[in-house]
């Protein structure tokens, strides 16, 4: 009977974060969680009356808007990092749609250009042999 192992390895459901957005979002929850200590310490020494009450409630106030700022910095960090890394290209992504019209107008624009070129040439070509060619008149002024 084969033994099971006690480890089993999965395949990940979602990219890792690049390290800055990571390093950024543990930040947040630190800062987070001692938000939430602080708030509990202050709470708790206010139903007790102890002196520590107002003290603590000011710095929960300030720890709270550090957390906001924390919060925002993940944000802000992920945004930077896909702008300067660009997006993952998956089949849903509306980046990978624009460019793929971009480049099937360029390929128009290009196959009309060398359309209208060898146009212009033939019509040089024709133009060229039957004005100056053995049959060619004089044209009639009046």
């Amino acid at each position: 009977m084969p033994r099971q192992t006690l480890w089993v390895e999965e395949p990940a459901v979602r990219r890792r974060m690049p390290d800055p957005v990571r390093t950024a979002a543990v930040r947040a929850v630190l800062v987070m969680s001692l938000t939430i200590i602080q708030a509990m310490v202050a709470l708790l020494s206010t139903l007790t009356g102890s002196w520590l009450a107002f003290p603590t409630m000011l710095s929960s106030v300030g720890s709270t808007v550090v957390a906001t700022w924390a919060v925002l910095d993940v944000w802000v960090t992920r945004q930077v990092w896909n702008q300067r890394h660009g997006v993952v290209s998956v089949p849903s992504s509306s980046a990978r749609q624009l460019r793929r019209e971009r480049r099937a107008a360029r390929r128009a624009a290009r196959r009309a250009a060398r359309t209208a070129e060898r146009e212009a040439a033939r019509i040089r070509r024709r133009g060229a042999s039957s004005l100056s060619g053995p049959g060619a008149r004089a044209p009639v002024r009046s």
